[in-house]
């Protein structure tokens, strides 16, 4: 299926609501997430207002209907949407913040490796971007105020085999969710990438369309 038609496809799927689908199966149902504060792995995670988030940027099961396996990860940057593929024809859709103009990124990419509370460390280009990050090129460790929040799906590009830098990681700066904000990263909510990670194994695809 081409990509373009790909993207009309999950646009449409990103207003349709459940109850106007007629499925064989009912929607999977999840545990809700507690957007409120907890220590985490040692480190204080603040809570986020969630009410102040749109709701069509907070995780949800939504209807999906792309020939993806279930697993799969799907990200539509110019919808703001990471989709987990779910079977039955659902996925659970989480609101992300996606690459600034110039600097997003779309291919085919595998999960190599997880961080719980990584460490930063800015590159090259982002100094030359942004000075003020010199300050941090020995790494910043891990921390509520570090850019990669509470985790970090690692990506190798298929087409490289390679790490260039991708990453789907949270953030403290969870006011940028569904913005193009990025240094070309995708973004998440740090108790909705909590709950991605928990989902996610090694070895699982991405698919940026």
């Amino acid at each position: 299926m081409p990509v373009l038609t790909r993207r009309a496809l999950l646009a449409g799927l990103a207003v349709t609501p459940l109850a106007g689908c007629v499925m064989n199966d009912e929607p999977p149902v999840f545990d809700p997430i507690d957007y409120g504060p907890r220590v985490d792995n040692g480190f204080n995670l603040p809570a986020v207002p969630i009410e102040e988030v749109p709701a069509g940027l907070r995780r949800q099961v939504v209807p999906f209907e792309l020939e993806y396996e279930p697993g799969h990860i799907v990200i539509d940057p110019d919808q703001r949407s990471l989709y987990l593929v779910l079977r039955r024809g659902y996925a659970l859709r989480y609101g992300i913040a996606v690459g600034r103009e110039g600097l997003g990124w779309h291919g085919e990419a595998v999960v190599y490796n997880k961080a719980q509370w990584p460490p930063w460390t800015p590159t090259a280009n982002m100094i030359e971007r942004d000075p003020g990050l010199a300050e941090y090129a020995d790494g910043q460790p891990g921390g509520p105020s570090n850019p990669l929040g509470a985790r970090a799906l690692y990506l190798r590009t298929l087409a490289t085999q390679s790490d260039e830098g991708i990453r789907i990681h949270g953030t403290p700066s969870w006011q940028s969710i569904g913005r193009a904000a990025s240094s070309g990263c995708f973004r998440m909510i740090n108790q909705e990438v909590i709950d991605l990670y928990d989902r996610v194994e090694i070895g699982t695809r991405v698919s940026v369309i």
